[in-house]
């Protein structure tokens, strides 16, 4: 190891979570992560983040692994680094909100597995739809790490929405909600290096948590930017080991290792024992590749510093069009995006608000404006979701209240305050072969598919695939 700088930056590597999320649909076993974690132990990242966005459902649908074996193997394997997970609020690792009972229980659980910190984010920066999570958090013992998801209108940070003012205010707002640091969670790879600079300058003077950038280099942007956001004072970033970074992942952590040699901010990080690491991760990586996107040459897509749609929702957008055999209008439905998101409160493109933007551009393409709404759009517009960052279209809005009858007006309460308890039915539904709370929670959280997952593990039934 290097000597460190008087400011290291700090670490997070993301290898084995987003990383592989990122680039290879998640599909990396606990087994291939298990081969090499006591070497990744002994680099001194900060934190690694191993868990939650997909991987949980992923492990259950596609991998037949518990998911909660993960976490209990990799804590042993690497117990001199702090685990770390993505939760969504109050989505958890689902695609709804569940009821404060599901949550509260998943994150005890969670801690009791060997998850140290938890960075959780809303898809439309509702505070309000972290603060069950936050609390559960921090009555574990664990440190909180809330995020607000990086958004623009413009090209660059400004306009009427996503300007610096919104940024600095939001993350005042989650410093006294208690957060212990702060991540600012660009999943698109949209800040640019000089807004880096900016934000980052801005909310060191604004915030006394430490902050974190995570951002993915899907423009190609991500490394210069984190490289300006360590010049404004940002603690720490997320990087991904070489073999696994890149493409619509995260910046290499290799060549910034060197950028930062000698440096204040040196990591002093052992370069020679990442290179090992990365020879291994070559070596395992033929057996994912056809999970990866190959349909281009490029590393990067120059296209999402135009239509500003992350990767993950493109490949979305196509599958849909080519069930309705109508692959030939994407660029339509890219023309569309844009006028939907502004119709609907410029809500962030990040899991579930991606999902449902992108499907009414699609029907609005395919049918006509409008004439087809889903009804999570229609549950979006109601407030069920949470507060949209800008007021949506009201001829929208009319045309959801002509068509959604279970309610009359947009809900003013968080959207959990309407959830009943849920833990108590996801029990009933598993008693007869577990009670085990990890599995209950798979029970909740997925209610078909994570139960077949339970019946195939205690040899109950084996289910068809799962599509």
């Amino acid at each position: 190891m290097n000597p460190t700088g008087k400011n290291p930056v700090k670490i997070t590597d993301v290898t084995l979570r987003d990383g592989h999320q990122s680039i290879f649909a998640t599909r990396m076993t606990t087994a291939d992560m298990a081969a090499i974690a006591p070497e990744m132990n002994r680099i001194g990242f900060h934190s690694m983040e191993v868990w939650g966005g997909a991987t949980f459902d992923v492990a259950t649908r596609f991998l037949n692994e518990d998911p909660w074996e993960r976490p209990k193997i990799l804590k042993k394997l690497m117990p001199d680094t702090p685990l770390q997970m993505l939760l969504r609020g109050q989505n958890l690792v689902g695609y709804r909100h569940y009821a404060d009972d599901v949550v509260e229980a998943f994150v005890k659980h969670s801690a009791e597995v060997g998850i140290d910190i938890f960075r959780v984010f809303d898809a439309l920066n509702d505070e309000r739809n972290m603060v069950t999570s936050l609390k559960a958090v921090k009555k574990a013992g664990k440190h909180a790490q809330l995020a607000i998801s990086y958004s623009l209108t413009e090209r660059k940070m400004g306009g009427p929405v996503f300007n610096l003012e919104y940024y600095v205010n939001k993350a005042k707002i989650l410093e006294q909600m208690g957060a212990d640091s702060i991540a600012i969670k660009d999943m698109a790879g949209l800040i640019a290096p000089d807004d880096a600079f900016k934000l980052v300058t801005a909310l060191k003077k604004a915030v006394k948590a430490p902050l974190q950038l995570h951002s993915h280099y899907s423009s190609g942007m991500a490394a210069m930017s984190c490289l300006k956001a360590i010049e404004a004072g940002v603690d720490g970033i997320d990087t991904c080991i070489a073999p696994f970074a890149l493409r619509s992942s995260h910046p290499a952590i290799e060549p910034l290792l060197v950028a930062l040699e000698g440096t204040d901010r040196d990591t002093g990080l052992d370069l020679a024992q990442i290179l090992k690491i990365g020879d291994y991760l070559e070596s395992i990586a033929p057996k994912y590749l056809q999970f990866m996107n190959q349909t281009t040459l490029s590393v990067i897509d120059a296209g999402v510093l135009v239509h500003q749609i992350p990767g993950g929702m493109i490949t979305n957008l196509v599958s849909q069009l080519k069930q309705s055999n109508a692959l030939n209008r994407i660029k339509e439905v890219y023309e569309e995006m844009p006028r939907v998101r502004k119709e609907l409160g410029y809500p962030p493109l990040v899991t579930p608000t991606s999902q449902i933007v992108g499907t009414q551009a699609v029907q609005n393409v395919l049918v006509g404006r409008y004439k087809l709404i889903s009804k999570q759009v229609m549950e979006y517009c109601c407030g069920l979701y949470g507060k949209p960052p800008a007021p949506i279209d009201p001829k929208v809005m009319e045309l959801v209240f002509k068509y959604y009858r279970k309610t009359a007006n947009v809900i003013e309460c968080r959207p959990a305050d309407l959830l009943k308890p849920e833990m108590e039915a996801a029990r009933a539904a598993v008693k007869d072969f577990t009670t085990d709370e990890g599995d209950i929670l798979i029970a909740a959280i997925y209610p078909i598919t994570g139960i077949a997952f339970l019946k195939k593990k205690y040899g109950i039934e084996t289910p068809p695939a799962i599509k």
